[in-house]
């Protein structure tokens, strides 16, 4: 199952609201190092509806004040219809007038706005950071979610897992795998669920050539 973490994109760096130009600029490096292929993280402008309770309606006041941060709440955090994630969302701009449905008293507005988008395909090869060890696998952070690396799909090795230590060891090649670790792996299965993100499922495998532990990597290139 995967987990959520916070919304962010390094431990370093932390999204802001000040403009899309401002978002755009915490991504260039991430496009500079995708040009050519399909790129995990996406500025794309969108269009949805979010519910304006009827105690934000007062004589004198603009809805416009409530709409960044009902859009926010509504939007940001979510997997949109596509089972792309939504991180961020800015720019949040109404169009033309909400409608009201009998029976609720709220008002439903259109809104269009600009969100980054985390993208993720099946099969796709993943660079993240080992955030938990257990007795069945390590959760690997990839962007804003945690996938699983099921112990079983760790290396061509039989495995044991040293939970108090937060490492997995190969019984035959001692090679581990510990909390804080570079990993470069395989999603082999990935289930978004839309009503809870928490609740998704995202599968990694590192056993194919080219994958695993950075550090395994680099000794393999020695």
């Amino acid at each position: 199952m995967a987990k959520l973490t916070t919304v962010g994109f390094s431990p370093e760096v932390k999204p802001v609201k000040d403009g899309i130009g401002s978002i755009l600029s915490l991504f260039t490096e991430t496009f500079e190092s995708t040009k050519g292929r399909e790129k995990m993280y996406k500025i794309v402008t969108k269009e949805d509806t979010i519910r304006i309770p009827a105690e934000y309606m007062r004589k004198g006041q603009s809805l416009d004040q409530h709409i960044d941060r009902l859009s926010m709440t509504a939007f940001e955090g979510r997997f949109d219809d596509d089972n792309r994630f939504i991180l961020v969302t800015n720019n949040h701009q109404p169009l033309g007038r909400g409608r009201i449905i009998h029976g609720d008293g709220a008002i439903y507005q259109r809104v269009r706005f600009d969100a980054v988008l985390f993208c993720m395909d099946d099969y796709e090869v993943v660079e993240g950071a080992v955030s938990e060890i257990n007795e069945f696998g390590a959760f690997v952070r990839i962007g804003p979610m945690e996938a699983l690396l099921h112990k079983s799909q760790i290396m061509e090795d039989m495995v044991d897992a040293n939970v108090g230590m937060g490492w997995i060891e190969g019984r035959q090649t001692g090679r581990r795998i510990g909390i804080g670790d570079s990993v470069r792996a395989r999603i082999v299965s990935l289930s978004p669920d839309t009503s809870d993100p928490r609740r998704s499922k995202i599968g990694l495998t590192s056993k194919q050539p080219g994958l695993g532990c950075h550090s395994w990597l680099e000794e393999d290139n020695e």
